[in-house]
């Protein structure tokens, strides 16, 4: 795969399937060159093998389709080039889709009724005079902005106190019938002066559920309709904690009431709830959560359990072990009367389980593949899933056997052609296993190796279709990928274990992953190597390139690389930093890679966003200098308009550009023959290549 590949690379939604389970309609996105964004389009996928795939909707970016509960109606979201996604209605079998909404900031998600009439959806709300809501009032006209809490910005959204998630709910048109016209004219003056204002657009009014200046997530209707439960930080001092609580709402509001009323979990912890939903037979509250602790703050590598409670009241009960399970993955999607689905995080896969209100019922599905998301309908239990074949495809459960229902990746295996990752195992210093993969060119080598580390660092590296891996292997490079302690899906021991120890057997167990694949394989050239990394991985790089010499060259992307100016200027700054490093001075100074600098000889490419949040690009600008005053070759690669989440959602221009910046880099210090060194020039050799 080369970068000019990306728009080959389709993401499919999880699947909303019909309720007679004749079929399943997934979204499928891609990069798009030419538009600069992501386009794609609703896609229906018949489970009868005799009839094909085919693409149902054709607006520029269709997304999260639901069927509603009768069979009859399906829900989406629809952006408009350059516009936010609204949501939009059209009939099950077919014909022209009917716009519901025009929310400034756009829709977030949605939920049907049990008995199809109306909608809940979550929609940012900003205050009067801010995001364009006031003609002539940009950006930096704006009033200024009184921050008085730790938690008031957040990546890729930006700041989040005057613009907070809220709940709306609409009723849905009949759609038989004629179609509404905007107003003009006598009736548009009569219909601005009127309550509610949406009648002026021709669109259906929507009711606001929520009105805390805080968010609003996860909303679903329960199994009566009467209510709507979803989960907040509306507890006294929830700017201090991480803790999140279950809450419903009456969708009537005749049906009596003030606002939210808290769902009472007993004695539960302190847990920051991810998930909820109701059983279909509305007798039990599915919910997942993290257990945060005392003082509600130590997230480090909790796993996400499932617990379930009495929809009549009671004690919740925990039904998954939080030491062994992560249930992370995904959200949770009723099957059967009682019964929910969930997907787990386990050694580099996605599973598919299912409980119900007494335990797991089962394993549906494992094996070296990645679960996205997961329906039941009619009986028919369809999936979409990634593997080493595939960057997104749906499937049907058949008596415990997986039938594919799509090829949306076949275009990039033509085009492209994909290497399947090597899956490896070796023994860390202290004989710890370090599970991973090895992805290997073509040829007999001796190939350069990069030692490629992910972010989080509670994540994983996966045996799926990896674009990163692919790219670098098709330029005749050895890359080695390994989940070390501190990594997802191996249990919440191996995820806490640099709790406060950040640099320690992490970085032990990488190098031990790297050197055991050196000693298995002849073809990978011990003398050639690359070390790299984002986020969490960029720290990982940038404290192993000031203790370990070998390298000859780097590259740190994103970077948590000083926790002291990490505290007030990250977006989690306020509790990340304290909780993995610890929050005393010689605490962060003993893990930060600033403070080791001045014992780094590595050529290094540092990569940053400008309107990062996460990792803010002060972090890349003060290493990148830093290596500079010391005289270690260095360069800063700095991309506008991008956040954290570039090299996974970046604008397609700038994606397929990291790509070839990252190459060159690659072909100045490790240059392969489909990489070559640059004309006139020879690679790079580090100053030392001794290990220290």
């Amino acid at each position: 795969m080369k970068s000019e590949h990306l728009p080959l690379l389709k993401s499919v939604s999880a699947p909303a399937v019909h309720p007679d389970g004749s079929r399943a309609v997934v979204a499928v996105v891609r990069p798009d060159f030419d538009a600069d964004a992501y386009v794609g389009q609703l896609w229906n996928v018949p489970v009868d093998p005799a009839l094909r795939p085919r693409r149902l909707t054709r607006g520029f970016r269709d997304t999260a389709p639901d069927f509603s509960p009768d069979g009859q109606v399906l829900g989406f979201l629809r952006a408009e080039a350059g516009g936010k996604p609204q949501l939009h209605v059209v009939e099950a079998s077919g014909g022209e889709p009917v716009v519901l909404t025009d929310a400034p900031l756009g829709v977030s998600a949605f939920t049907w009724s049990p008995d199809s009439r109306s909608i809940v959806f979550s929609a940012r709300t900003p205050e009067d005079g801010r995001y364009g809501t006031v003609d002539g009032v940009s950006a930096g006209g704006e009033d200024a902005r009184l921050i008085t809490d730790y938690q008031y910005r957040m990546n890729g959204v930006g700041y989040t106190a005057d613009k907070p998630l809220q709940l709306f709910v609409i009723a849905v048109p009949d759609l038989e019938e004629e179609p509404r016209v905007a107003p003009a004219g006598r009736a548009l003056k009569a219909a601005k002066a009127a309550e509610g204002g949406t009648a002026a657009a021709g669109l259906p009014e929507a009711r606001q559920l929520t009105t805390a200046a805080t968010d609003h997530n996860g909303a679903s209707y329960s199994a009566d309709g009467e209510a709507v439960y979803f989960t907040a930080a509306l507890h006294e001092g929830s700017d201090e904690d991480l803790v999140s609580g279950i809450y419903r709402i009456p969708v009537d509001p005749e049906a009596g009431g003030e606002g939210p009323e808290s769902v009472p979990l007993g004695n539960t912890g302190r847990l920051s709830v991810t998930a909820v939903r109701q059983s279909r037979d509305g007798l039990w509250l599915y919910f997942s959560a993290q257990d945060l602790g005392v003082e509600g703050r130590d997230f480090v590598a909790r796993n996400t359990a499932l617990y379930v409670l009495p929809a009549g009241g009671g004690d919740a009960v925990l039904l998954s072990d939080p030491e062994t399970t992560d249930l992370s993955g995904g959200g949770i999607e009723p099957r059967g009367a009682d019964g929910a689905l969930v997907l787990n995080n386990a050694r580099g896969t996605v599973q598919l389980l299912e409980f119900g209100p007494t335990g797991q019922r089962g394993v549906l599905l494992d094996g070296d593949r990645v679960v996205s998301g997961a329906a039941d309908g009619g009986g028919t239990l369809v999936l979409s899933f990634a593997d080493a074949e595939t960057a997104g495809d749906v499937a049907v459960l058949e008596g415990g056997r997986l039938r594919v229902l799509s090829n949306f990746s076949a275009p990039l295996r033509d085009a492209a052609g994909i290497i399947a990752p090597q899956e490896l195992t070796f023994a860390s210093g202290d004989g710890y296993p370090v599970h991973g993969w090895l992805v290997r060119p073509a040829g007999d080598g001796p190939h350069p190796v990069l030692l490629n580390i992910h972010g989080g660092p509670f994540a994983q590296f996966t045996g799926a279709l990896f674009d990163e891996a692919q790219v670098y292997a098709a330029a005749g490079y050895a890359v080695l990928m390994c989940n070390p302690r501190g990594s997802a899906g191996y249990g919440q021991a191996h995820g806490r274990s640099i709790k406060e120890r950040m640099g320690t057997v992490d970085m032990q167990d990488v190098l031990a992953f790297l050197d055991g694949a050196l000693q298995k394989f002849e073809e990978l050239d011990a003398a050639a190597l690359g070390i790299m990394g984002g986020s969490y991985g960029g720290y990982l790089t940038a404290w192993t390139i000031s203790h370990d010499h070998r390298f000859k060259a780097s590259i740190v992307e994103r970077g948590f690389l000083d926790p002291v100016s990490f505290t007030g200027s990250s977006d989690i700054g306020w509790f990340f930093g304290g909780e993995y490093t610890g929050r005393t001075a010689e605490q962060m100074a003993a893990q930060s890679p600033m403070a080791r600098v001045e014992q780094v000889r590595t050529p290094t490419l540092v990569i940053h966003s400008e309107d990062d949040l996460r990792c803010p690009v002060e972090q890349g600008q003060r290493y990148f200098t830093a290596l500079k005053q010391r005289g270690v070759e260095a360069a800063f690669l700095v991309f506008p308009g991008e956040n954290h989440e570039l090299s996974r959602s970046g604008t397609p221009h700038h994606r397929r550009q990291r790509f070839e910046q990252i190459l060159q880099w690659w072909s100045r210090h490790l240059p392969t023959a489909a990489n070559p060194a640059p004309a006139g020039g020879t690679a790079n050799n580090a100053a030392d290549s001794s290990a220290g």
